[in-house]
């Protein structure tokens, strides 16, 4: 064979490799491939003739580059953009109106006589119009009478990253870091700008690019152009950059010998720094700050409150429209304490205390974002302090990037939880969104899930989840089916019967994780990699680093008492919600171990006793991976082969690791309860002991 003919071969495989049949998911939800009804694609080429771009803006420009490159894709012919329609219709026209019923990044929609108009009282209102309109052709929407206006709920929408220095993401799964530390300023890697526009295109406006457990590296020079050079990158897709901060940086690389935030020279120094910071980044969007939690240094250590050490920081800010982020994620190593208590007996008593560019920063939950919590009980007790919302994307506590969890049901059953503060109604959401308390200043956040594998989170469907957090940001309104479809329908596949298939597995997969994992209300028990089942460990540097500090199992039963018997945690929320959680009997079964300590027979409203519960979710929970792997497979023909396999492979390991945990909590339970397995399930085949040799094992990895 000629080498001629060799090469030949070679580029014709290489080819094919990027064909869209072997997707890598790259491209994630922004998949631009040729509409395949041709009907659809001649309807929606009428009225995409040109885009009619009449502004220097940068971001405009983003807007209309975005239209042609997906409009190509989509409808497979070049859109020209140009500065003026010439008389002629059934184009595209982008334009700002500051007089629109709009608020500053809100879009409008309207398509009169097949001339489509994007309106944005902003330019990145325009932008995120154009990203609308993408969708609506992505998911097969009618648009001969277009006409829809949507305006963001929340302003500040924002992703965190727990990156670090060295390339690592604390609770990543996917990875290393996106960013290239060590090439930063002088390379820029061409997956910054796609990063950005997929932010962009749900609505994600805001960026904290490293760790929450703050290197103060971070804040100095060499670090400071390297940031600068992502936010030139991000700019163009209206996104801000902000960073986290070591509380005690004036020390660590500013010389001093003391970071109390009362002191001038302290005062002084960020000041300093926060001005140097706006000279790299003019458009920086300000400090999100971990203090005095998990050993982390804070205001604590010299006497002051968490409103001082925020205001700090809001001062030294403020000139440049900064804000401070400061989250409430504190607890202390006290044994005798109940950690679900912490963040509210700490913060609670500060509000009206912080300055009025400061967001407190809460967890969805009290404890530490686990498969399924009540909402934390700080959202509606704080009428004076912005509440920012925390979310977790990465799967910490969710089976990392191996088991399939969609997580918009998590998000959705915070944001719609009822907190009663002023009335029934006031739903987290509305205190989040500042409509319940007219919050000047409004955030919401997700820790990413994104790394450096190529199709960005690892678990091909966990991509979901990002995109589920970014449409929820712009509107907690939407529902977790509308969110999954319009997901599927982009990303896997537009054959209905496949898509609504898809919808429905990543519907049920929470509810299946928490009853293999943690059912009834059950905590997760801690381990040092968060992953595997280890209910048995007690021993720790701090008890509420254990397991058994959680679900505080014994003969008599399990739960942990949070009623006036116990740790009265139920207390810190309002009297209609105690209502709710207060009596064991009446308490909803998600919630039932997180309140109370209940027997072993103990019948349930289920009709079944506490013990053949939980064996039944233990065990239902398990199975239904099964049933999760036989729904995938039904839809393999209308899927690309390579997310088709991954997830093949995922969830093959998920069944195995499901029995798992299974096996781990029943065997360790069964030592308490000591009840038989209620029929018809059968006893593990392994014993305790072999189950925790698998964990030992597992934990040497």
């Amino acid at each position: 064979m000629s080498s001629k003919l060799i090469f030949l071969l070679l580029l014709t495989t290489l080819c094919k490799a990027g064909t869209p049949d072997r997707d890598d998911g790259y491209r994630l939800w922004l998949k631009y491939d040729l509409i395949k009804d041709a009907t659809k694609r001649a309807a929606y080429a009428r009225s995409t003739q040109l885009i009619v771009l009449n502004s220097t803006s940068p971001i405009q420009k983003t807007a209309a580059e975005e239209l042609q490159t997906g409009l190509q894709g989509l409808l497979g012919k070049t859109v020209p953009i140009v500065a003026s329609a010439g008389g002629k219709t059934g184009g595209i026209t982008l334009t700002t109106n500051a007089a629109a019923s709009l608020n500053s990044e809100g879009y409008q929609l309207s398509n009169q006589q097949n001339t489509i108009t994007i309106t944005g009282k902003t330019d990145a209102g325009v932008l995120y119009g154009a990203f609308a309109l993408l969708r609506q052709f992505q998911t097969l929407q009618p648009i001969d009478r277009l006409s829809l206006t949507s305006n963001p709920k929340i302003q500040h929408r924002m992703l965190n990253h727990w990156d670090n220095t060295d390339g690592s993401i604390e609770r990543g799964y996917a990875g290393q870091s996106l960013w290239k530390w060590y090439e930063l300023p002088e390379r820029i890697d061409p997956r910054y700008r796609d990063y950005a526009r997929a932010n962009a295109s749900i609505g994600i406006n805001g960026t904290v690019v490293n760790n929450v457990n703050a290197s103060s590296r971070f804040l100095t020079a060499e670090y400071l152009q390297k940031v600068a050079a992502l936010a030139n990158v991000f700019r163009s897709y209206g996104i801000k950059v902000y960073l986290s901060v070591y509380f005690p940086a004036p020390k660590t690389i500013g010389g001093l010998k003391t970071a109390d935030p009362l002191d001038p020279e302290v005062n002084k120094w960020w000041a300093d720094k926060v001005n140097e910071i706006y000279k790299f980044i003019p458009d920086f969007g300000g400090f999100l700050v971990k203090a005095n939690s998990e050993g982390q240094p804070g205001p604590q250590d010299y006497g002051r409150n968490h409103a001082d050490g925020a205001n700090m920081l809001a001062k030294a800010l403020a000139p440049h429209k900064g804000i401070v982020i400061w989250r409430a994620f504190v607890y202390k190593a006290d044994g005798k304490a109940d950690r679900f208590k912490a963040a509210y007996d700490e913060f609670n008593p500060l509000d009206g205390q912080f300055a009025k560019n400061v967001i407190v920063q809460v967890k969805n939950g009290p404890i530490d974002f686990q498969p399924r919590e009540p909402f934390s009980p700080i959202f509606g007790t704080m009428p004076k302090t912005p509440l920012g919302m925390e979310f977790q994307i990465t799967q910490e506590y969710l089976g990392f990037a191996t088991h399939l969890v969609y997580e918009a049901p998590i998000f959705k059953e915070c944001l719609d939880a009822d907190t009663y503060v002023s009335g029934k109604g006031s739903t987290v959401a509305k205190v989040v969104d500042g409509s319940l308390h007219q919050y000047p200043l409004t955030a919401i956040a997700g820790v990413a899930n994104t790394g450096s594998d190529r199709n960005w989170t690892g678990h091909p469907l966990a991509q979901a989840n990002w995109y589920a957090f970014g449409r929820l940001a712009w509107d907690h309104t939407l529902s977790s089916e509308a969110i999954a479809n319009e997901w599927v329908k982009m990303t896997l596949t537009t054959e209905l019967s496949s898509a609504k298939t898809i919808t429905d597995l990543l519907l049920k997969s929470r509810e299946i994780y928490v009853n293999y994992n943690t059912p009834l209300g059950l905590s997760r028990p801690w381990t040092g990699v968060h992953f595997a089942p280890e209910p048995w460990q007690n021993r720790s540097s701090r008890p509420d680093w254990t397991a058994v500090y959680y679900h505080r199992a014994d003969s008599l039963g399990i739960g942990f008492e949070r009623t006036a018997k116990g740790s009265n945690a139920l207390a810190q929320y309002r009297p209609e919600v105690q209502q709710q959680w207060n009596n064991p009997a009446t308490c909803p079964l998600p919630y039932l171990l997180w309140f109370h300590h209940v027997l072993w027979t103990q019948k349930l409203s289920t009709g079944r006793t506490l013990w053949d519960e939980l064996c039944t979710r233990f065990y239902t929970g398990a199975d239904s991976v099964g049933w999760l792997q036989k729904q995938w497979a039904s839809v393999r023909k209308d899927v690309d082969s390579e997310t088709f396999a991954n997830v093949a492979g995922r969830l093959e390991t998920q069944q195995k690791e499901a029995i798992w945990w299974r096996d781990a909590w029943v065997l360790y339970l069964q030592e308490f309860a000591r009840q038989p397995i209620p029929a018809p399930f059968k006893k593990p085949e392994r014993s305790l002991k072999e189950v925790k040799e698998l964990v030992d094992i597992y934990q040497l990895r």
